[in-house]
């Protein structure tokens, strides 16, 4: 009995916790497994629709509707934002057109999904899947000029990754390192291209050698605006922070009485499109550059975005079933998936209504312009037609 009772007392403490631990283990497992599952269903019920045709009459095709492809929790660990219901707002100075989105699928999903097309599917639950990689092509600019629009079109495509916020790398802290930068970026699959956007980097002197450092081959989208307009939106923007800053007339000008317009005013000065291009083209050619129209991606936005799938070299997968015209704000909103409530167009900072400004003072920017104008269209072979836009212009528009 004193063996028995000796044995029992050293050996069934060990067995029980060896037990329990197994048991832990396989319920962590089943929860796990049962995660893993339900981040499948989102991608594979709601944001894709298959199209399957029979062997030897036609191949068969996947239409990705309303793909996100930027990971909430990504956003979240690195710029605070929530992983559902998240709003994209102008936070940064140099921000555009804001949109408001629903939770992004991950790169996980997208990864299961690309092995279902193929008949082969392979789940990875890990949030961190892919590899972390320097951007193939940036957003450079203008401010005010359509960049935010543009990059929330751009992130529905699912071989496209980018960064919600600008992280303002090349001009405001590229004393951190290409590591610190390299970190900022959403993680990749094959076939992917990594993206961000900060305006403000097309009028940085320094940012075109030090992207050109960088990565020589990198692609560069440049969305300008007319100048005039581009210039109010900006001053309305600045306005709806600062109501005690002077009028935009007060601004504009050195000297009123003799019309000599202040061109150090960034306002201004942004809008000398022909001035900053000169300085980007001293590294980089035309070839690796595509210029989108502020105007045309408003009022044709999947005309803008074929082209700038094309200079990418994506397929044309964002297309005008992605959009629809809100009447009330005044501009191309992307749908929204229909699980959501949550409407996925231009924030609330957008769509305010430019303050009337003079006729004269249009007259004179307008005139101002021109010249460098012209010689923007020389450059990049484009023209713009601004020139036309003067009399809607005066009569005011929406930001």
């Amino acid at each position: 009995m004193a063996f028995w009772s000796g044995t029992v007392a050293s050996k069934v403490p060990r067995k029980i916790l060896f037990m329990f631990t197994l048991s832990l283990s396989v319920t962590y497992l089943f929860y796990s497994l049962m995660s893993c599952y339900n981040s499948l269903q989102f991608p594979l019920q709601d944001n894709f629709a298959y199209q399957a045709r029979s062997a030897g009459t036609e191949e068969t095709t996947l239409v990705r509707d309303q793909l996100y492809s930027t990971s909430a929790g990504f956003a979240e660990a690195q710029f605070g934002r929530r992983s559902t219901a998240v709003s994209i707002v102008d936070r940064e100075e140099g921000g555009d057109h804001a949109w408001t989105g629903t939770q992004r699928a991950s790169a996980t999903e997208s990864t299961a999904l690309r092995a279902a097309t193929e008949g082969d599917l392979q789940v990875n639950c890990t949030s961190d899947y892919g590899e972390k990689k320097l951007p193939q092509a940036i957003i450079i600019g203008v401010k005010k000029g359509g960049t935010r629009a543009l990059l929330e079109a751009l992130r529905v495509h699912p071989d496209v990754r980018a960064v919600g916020n600008e992280p303002h790398f090349f001009d405001r802290n590229y004393e951190k390192g290409l590591d610190w930068y390299r970190d900022l970026m959403p993680s990749t699959l094959e076939g992917q291209i990594t993206m961000e956007k900060t305006p403000s980097y097309f009028v940085t002197n320094q940012a075109p050698k030090r992207i050109h450092t960088m990565a020589r081959d990198i692609k560069l989208i440049i969305v300008v605006r007319n100048p005039v307009t581009r210039a109010i939106s900006d001053y309305t923007q600045t306005l709806s922070k600062k109501p005690e800053i002077p009028t935009f007339e007060v601004l504009a000008f050195k000297n009123r009485t003799l019309g000599l317009i202040d061109a150090s005013w960034s306002a201004l000065r942004i809008g000398i499109y022909a001035l900053h291009l000169e300085s980007w083209m001293q590294y980089f050619p035309l070839s690796q550059m595509h210029f989108v129209s502020g105007e045309r991606l408003i009022v044709d936005p999947a005309g803008e975005m074929a082209k700038v799938q094309d200079f990418l070299g994506l397929k044309r997968i964002v297309t005008d079933k992605h959009f629809y015209f809100n009447k009330t704000k005044g501009f191309p909103c992307l749908k929204k998936p229909e699980d959501s409530s949550t409407p996925r167009c231009l924030g609330k900072s957008k769509g305010r209504t430019h303050p009337k400004i003079e006729p004269d003072v249009i007259r004179r920017l307008h005139k101002f312009y021109k010249p460098f104008n012209m010689m923007f269209y020389q450059m990049t072979g484009q023209n713009f037609e601004w020139e036309q836009q003067e009399e809607s212009i005066s009569r005011g528009s929406l930001v």
